[in-house]
């Protein structure tokens, strides 16, 4: 397999990961192309490398920045905007971790905790409705300070084995 074989296999396969990921195909392929890009690229370099229109590249590379993990670089003598990804697979972890943690769980654990707090009527489905909903507001939770404390950590010993792990 060749260079261009490979990044477009890495880039193919980011992709699909990220729909399993619920990220949309388009955002992944973004990510995956700046991410192994040496350089900094324009949008028209991204429309053009995966052939995407203007309006998907900008959303995507919106969200992207969004989420912390893309950003906007200046390229001396050029008018174009240029876009660069976080290199550090850690720092794109702990990013990403944090973000998710932000986006969905923090979110979940609040209806969970409204939803195990209502009055308990006497009722064998109430409180079957609160006992579940408190051991999954305790699960949540107590996930949620683990996955803080890890992102919280510039490079202690459970990220560093975390990313080992996931490569």
């Amino acid at each position: 397999m060749n260079y261009k074989e490979a990044k477009e296999k890495f880039i193919s396969t980011w992709g699909a990961l990220g729909t399993l990921w619920g990220i949309n195909k388009a955002m992944a392929q973004i990510h995956a192309l700046l991410f192994v890009s040496p350089d900094p690229l324009s949008m028209e370099d991204i429309m053009e490398e995966l052939g995407i229109s203007r309006g998907n590249a900008s959303m995507n590379l919106r969200g992207l920045m969004d989420w912390g993990i893309v950003y906007k670089v200046n390229v001396p003598g050029e008018r174009k905007e240029f876009f660069a990804s976080e290199k550090d697979v850690a720092e794109l972890a702990r990013t990403i971790a944090k973000e998710r943690s932000r986006r969905e769980i923090r979110p979940t654990v609040r209806v969970l905790k409204e939803v195990s707090s209502i009055e308990d009527d006497g009722s064998k489905k109430t409180q079957e409705l609160i006992k579940k909903t408190k051991e999954m507001h305790e699960l949540v939770e107590t996930a949620d300070a683990m996955l803080n404390r890890m992102v919280n950590q510039e490079q202690n010993w459970i990220t560093k084995t975390l990313v080992k792990f996931l490569k």
